[in-house]
């Protein structure tokens, strides 16, 4: 590793105190690159300097480093909090990369007169109480609804100073009159009541809903017992609402109280911190933090990272944390454990799922992506290929089978998106066409397919691909043309000897690069429309052979017939069984006609 100015770089470490704090490294323009901590500035900083680095990455780090600053802290905390601000400020290149979480609800207690209480995405150091973040914006819009009806908050922007409601400038609005606000407006509640509420939704916010619940009961027994019945059943009926709310709360131990629990799952390219947050036996938040690695950092290093930030953002105090293994932080006031056994273990084992499932999600998230890329792209390519209207997401293609002239089916495949959609398949009996006859066949069953979605009103595809030539192509398009479609839909047949691509009024064929994309899906409908009704056809002929075999036996009806299909599945399963087990399904007189005509021992 070549280093333009070591010698400079190590006179500045040289200089640096064995005291805990953190390091800023500048590239030759003066932009930060890196900020690390470190329990020592100097044994941490000479590392760098001082070995050959085996990561990239680091190599690339040090190769870059022109200036490196630093600041001595009182204790490793203060370094951590220190190096969490400074990279969330400068979002320095070799540093990990936190995921934008402003797409996570918070629910903000406004500080101004008379607060507001609503969902926000954006934090903002005003003053005002934060909660959060929330995964889930149903829970958000949950305990907001729950809120409105307990304590009845005004959601109005009005400035609501005393001296404002002394001067009656405003008017009560409809919320009052629907009973959804207590019009602190016009001076109808008390600053001193409507703080209760914020204090109580606070309660709940943090997990404390049976502190709420006590305080209301005893209210409730005073309105009683001062015979205030009509103020006691307002009361009860938050009561019933805290009480339904509480019960939908995931308990998980009397015993845990204000724990934090974090967990770590850890890719080539990201780590996925999980936290559960403990209050009072109950998991009340939840939240997973992406990081995105940069330099290959340890397990160690990101856990220790996460716990510092989300514990910052989230603002907790928490007393007590759980981690999967041992971490070298040591947070003030903090005990840290690592559960072996009991609740605490299975909570761990719950933050270790969750964090599983996220980065699984985020997998599937981006393979649909991916995959909803590559889709976009093919069907660009195939509508400049066959020179289409609009790009074909939904396709449709038509396939005649026919054995030795016997029942005539036809197959329709779907495919959405460039990609089967097997729900829609349909197989279609031919019924109006004696023989085989292909051109009369398509004919049929593309009447019926398009009749049928026109009187469902269901969508119509972008493109139709027939499987055949120009006979079989024309007589799709007199079907189009009987259902006045013909125009709306753009057709094309493909012949299999030379893979050749007819369009209507057009003698000539186009033939396409067979390594091209266009090609190889209009060869994946065909081959799977082919597949799909050889399959069915065999089916149905198997099925008509063994019925009618079975039929030419005397004394054999439709009933016994469907009885030894039912249970043995065909003839063949049958003769494995013994007469009696035959018999017990048939009866001993239809199971003696069925032996004697095959000849089988009784």
């Amino acid at each position: 590793m070549v280093v333009k100015n070591l010698e400079y770089l190590k006179s500045l470490v040289s200089v640096l105190p064995d005291q805990p704090g953190i390091y800023q490294y500048f590239d030759s323009l003066g932009k930060i690159i890196y900020v690390g901590k470190a329990k020592n500035l100097k044994k941490r900083v000479t590392s760098y300097l001082n070995k050959n680095q085996q990561n990239r990455k680091t190599a690339l780090l040090v190769r870059s480093i022109a200036e490196i600053k630093h600041m001595v802290v009182e204790t490793e905390q203060d370094a951590l909090l220190l190096e969490n601000n400074l990279i969330k400020k400068y979002q320095p290149r070799y540093n990990i990369r936190l995921k934008d979480d402003k797409t996570y609800p918070w629910i903000v207690i406004k500080n101004e007169p008379f607060p507001r209480v609503f969902q926000t995405r954006n934090v903002i150091r005003d003053g005002s109480t934060y909660f959060g973040p929330y995964t889930s914006i149903l829970t958000v819009r949950m305990l907001l609804d729950l809120f409105s009806k307990l304590f009845k908050l005004r959601n109005c922007k009005l400035n609501l100073y005393e001296e404002n409601i002394r001067q009656k400038k405003f008017r009560v609005c409809l919320e009052f009159h629907i009973g959804n606000c207590n019009a602190p407006c016009i001076g109808k509640i008390e600053s001193d009541n409507y703080q209760k509420s914020i204090d109580q939704i606070k309660e709940i916010l943090k997990g404390n809903i049976t502190g709420v619940i006590k305080y209301l009961k005893d209210i409730m027994r005073q309105y009683s017992v001062e015979m205030k019945f009509e103020d006691a059943a307002i009361v009860k009926e938050k009561l019933d609402l805290l009480e339904k709310f509480q019960s939908r709360s995931t308990v998980v131990s009397n015993t845990i109280n204000d724990v934090d629990v974090f967990t770590i799952e850890v890719d080539e390219a990201f780590a996925y911190v999980n936290y559960l947050k403990i209050i009072r036996g109950a998991i009340i938040q939840t939240y997973t933090m992406e990081i995105k690695k940069v330099l290959d950092e340890s397990s160690d290093e990101l856990l220790e990272f996460a716990i510092v930030d989300i514990r910052q953002k989230i603002f907790s105090n928490a007393k007590e944390i759980l981690v999967p293994f041992k971490i070298s932080i040591q947070l003030e006031g903090v005990k840290t454990q690592i559960p072996k056994q009991g609740d605490k273990k299975k909570l761990l084992e719950l933050s270790e799922r969750n964090a599983k499932y996220f980065r699984i999600e985020k997998m599937k998230h981006q393979l649909v992506s991916k995959t909803e890329k590559n889709a976009s792209r093919i069907l660009e390519t195939m509508q400049k290929d066959l020179q289409l209207k609009v790009q074909p997401v939904h396709i449709e293609c038509f396939d005649n089978s026919n054995l030795q002239g016997t029942n005539p089916v036809s197959s329709c495949v779907v495919f959405r998106n460039t990609r089967p959609s097997k729900k829609d398949y349909r197989h279609f009996n031919v019924k109006s066409v004696e023989g085989p006859n292909d051109f009369a066949s398509m004919e049929e069953v593309v009447l019926r397919r398009y009749k049928r979605l026109k009187e469902e009103e269901q969508s119509l595809p972008q493109l139709i691909i027939i499987d055949g030539g120009k006979g079989q192509l024309s007589a799709a398009l007199n079907a189009l043309e009987k259902l006045d479609l013909r125009g709306n839909i753009s057709v094309i047949g493909i012949a299999k000897r030379l893979e050749e691509i007819y369009f209507p009024g057009d003698s000539v064929p186009l033939y396409l690069d067979k390594n091209s994309e266009t090609l190889k899906i209009i060869q994946q409908l065909r081959d799977e429309a082919h597949r799909f009704g050889i399959t069915f056809h065999r089916n149905k002929r198997s099925g008509d052979f063994v019925k009618s075999e079975l039929e030419n036996i005397s004394g054999i009806g439709e009933k016994t017939i469907t009885a030894i299909l039912k249970r043995f599945k065909s003839v063949e399963n049958m003769k494995k069984h013994s007469y009696r087990e035959v018999a017990n399904e048939i009866g001993d007189s239809k199971a003696r006609l069925v032996f004697d005509f095959y000849r089988l021992t009784v």
